[in-house]
């Protein structure tokens, strides 16, 4: 089962903006993409924003973490400068910022709950109870996905009728069990890993398969005739949103 974009821009520009910015989203925009996947994580105040790594140093350079930091110190502090000095200033943008620009523009979001290590419920948490109560409006439900089972558990009981994915490098062997725990409805998963078999097996059972990120086209044409259901892409350029 999957209802959704089958094409995903990976962190909102894939390889052509900072990744998990508003200006990432505006180039996914740009280049005909109203699906986007993006990182949501936890500051110390319990605002989410988006951020995949917890500890400063690749994407914003400075010291500390995340969870260390306050939502008004993240939105001061420089995401672009790292990826090209034309986006220097390009600041962490808070989720509800990017939910807001999503809305307004009618594209569909794969929120990737990536907490910080300790903090999986409270994020979990907090990343559903702002979504739910800005929803797009006869909109597209957008989909929560997450590594840790506690985050999408938490957001299953704040908000259990967003849809959820559990991401697993792996098709875990216990699959069916995991599923039903977490009341989700897709696996997400890394191409590299996966094998024709797999893929069908798990479409058998009837869950949605996801792959992540796909940035060759023979590679994505191919995961497609095995019954992959959707991918995200760095290569926006290459692949466009409406790739078959």
């Amino acid at each position: 089962m999957w209802p959704f974009p089958k094409i995903i821009a990976h962190r909102g520009g894939g390889t052509l903006a900072p990744e998990n910015t508003l200006a990432a989203m505006r180039c996914g925009f740009e280049h005909g993409f109203r699906a986007v996947e993006f990182d949501v994580m936890l500051a110390a105040d319990q605002v989410p924003v988006l951020m995949h790594d917890p500890v400063f140093g690749r994407t914003v350079a400075a010291g500390g973490s995340v969870p260390e930091s306050t939502s008004a110190q993240l939105v001061t502090m420089d995401a672009g400068a790292w990826f090209d000095p034309r986006y220097a200033g390009e600041p962490v943008p808070t989720f509800l910022q990017i939910i807001d620009y999503c809305n307004a523009n009618d594209i569909w979001m794969n929120v990737e709950i990536k907490p910080a290590p300790g903090f999986e419920t409270e994020t979990g948490r907090a990343a559903a109870q702002l979504l739910r109560q800005h929803l797009p409006k006869g909109g597209r439900m957008p989909l929560f996905s997450s590594f840790s089972a506690d985050a999408l558990r938490a957001a299953k009981d704040v908000a259990p009728e967003i849809p959820r994915g559990f991401l697993s490098s792996a098709v875990p062997d216990d699959l069916t069990a995991i599923m039903q725990d977490l009341g989700a409805i897709a696996l997400h998963t890394n191409y590299k890993h996966l094998t024709r078999e797999q893929a069908q097996a798990v479409k058998a059972q009837g869950f949605g398969l996801f792959c992540y990120t796909v940035n060759e086209p023979e590679l994505a044409r191919e995961l497609l005739s095995w019954g992959v259901d959707a991918f995200c892409t760095d290569r926006i350029d290459l692949i466009g949103p409406d790739f078959s």
